[in-house]
């Protein structure tokens, strides 16, 4: 097994290179205006980090978020062409699940990411891998009672201390979690869902209605 993971759901760009049992190399940037044109050369990093050709990898792993529209495509569709480039599988796994795996907290938690307009995308965990709800949007008032003392990881949870008073670490997903989840599920034989992406919500850019046609004459 050598897993190739991505992730552009968060401002972080980040790739991370699993051989089934560690992760050989890893890079992360935060960057969430650049997306596009970070992640290429950290893939290529990576690889003469670990000195390991694109031709050796057997199966690609995508951060399906939720995260914004334009964010998170670059990953996926980057993910599904060297699926097809190279004829491996394309593994998808939720963002949220990545940042709960390297949470290393016991017990019940949340994990939030900041999904901008005052909201954030969020669920609960039981543990480190097991999803309880979500991933929903909400602004954070609306679900101030439902986690209510538990404590919390992600950027959405540093930045509304209010609704989440007990906050960590880590504030980003990490490529090298979602690797390390991908192979602890694949060698459990589990079956990881495609790369299809979590938008939760209509993308910011929107057709303007009753706009006047223009056509010639």
């Amino acid at each position: 097994m050598l897993l190739l993971a991505l992730d552009t759901a968060t401002p972080a760009v980040t790739v991370a290179l699993h051989d089934g049992t560690d992760v050989i190399a890893s890079s992360s940037q935060v960057d969430a205006r650049r997306h596009g044109e970070l992640l290429l050369p950290a893939v290529d990093r990576v690889l003469a980090e670990a000195g390991i050709a694109l031709a050796a990898v057997t199966g690609i792993v995508a951060g399906t978020g939720p995260g914004p529209y334009t964010g998170l495509r670059v990953g996926l569709m980057t993910a599904d062409t060297f699926g097809l480039a190279l004829g491996v599988p394309v593994h998808g796994v939720c963002t949220l699940d990545g940042l709960a795996y390297a949470a290393d907290l016991e017990g019940e938690f949340v994990v939030a990411t900041d999904a901008r307009r005052k909201e954030v995308y969020w669920a609960r965990y039981a543990d480190s891998r097991t999803r309880l709800t979500g991933p929903a949007v909400d602004r954070p008032s609306d679900i101030a009672a439902e986690v209510a003392g538990l404590p919390a990881v992600g950027a959405g949870a540093l930045l509304y201390p209010e609704t989440f008073p007990r906050a960590h670490e880590p504030e980003h997903v990490s490529a090298a979690a979602l690797a390390a989840l991908a192979a602890e599920r694949l060698a459990a034989g589990e079956e990881l869902p495609p790369p299809r992406p979590q938008y939760l919500r209509r993308p910011d850019a929107q057709v303007p209605k009753n706009y006047k046609v223009v056509t010639p004459k």
